[in-house]
């Protein structure tokens, strides 16, 4: 089984948004016997909690189902073997600052193919930008489907 956990600071804006488009992607390649996905935040402020609901609408008008609720991630996530994609840089040294070093630990924008030019998954939030966070996670999540299938040979 390939394990995929996404990271940001609550989750329950964007890793939630990116468990469930990339969920849906692999449910629709057919590897849902093959591909596992979680998501987490580095912070536990809204352990147990449902997405926001900017996560929830957006997500309902793209088709994605998604019943997650927040947790905060622990080291059994980090398993070497699971590939932990975090949503922008912060996140990413949060982990290394928690965890150490980890050989699957990537930021999700680095497998986008249409959004080169944008390194971090901007928290919605405050912002309230949810279509184009939306936009970005669908980007980075079809790439690193198409990344994991070659890595992984599946």
């Amino acid at each position: 089984m390939i394990h995929v956990i996404f990271v940001c600071l609550g989750n329950i804006c964007r890793s939630p948004m990116a468990e469930g488009v990339f969920a849906h992607l692999v449910a629709e390649a057919g590897l849902g016997e093959v591909v596992a996905v979680d998501s987490a935040g580095t912070a536990g402020y809204h352990t147990g909690e449902r997405p926001h609901r900017g996560t929830q609408q957006v997500l309902r008008e793209h088709g994605v189902v998604y019943n997650g609720r927040a947790r905060q991630v622990s080291q059994a996530d980090m398993n070497p073997a699971h590939w932990v994609v975090a949503m922008d840089g912060e996140n990413t040294a949060d982990l290394r600052r928690q965890f150490g070093e980890h050989p699957r630990l990537h930021r999700l924008l680095d497998f986008a193919t249409q959004h080169r030019h944008v390194q971090n998954v901007p928290d919605p939030y405050y912002t309230g930008n949810f279509e184009y966070v939306y936009e970005l996670v669908l980007d980075g999540c079809q790439g690193l489907l198409a990344h994991i299938r070659q890595a992984e040979g599946v």
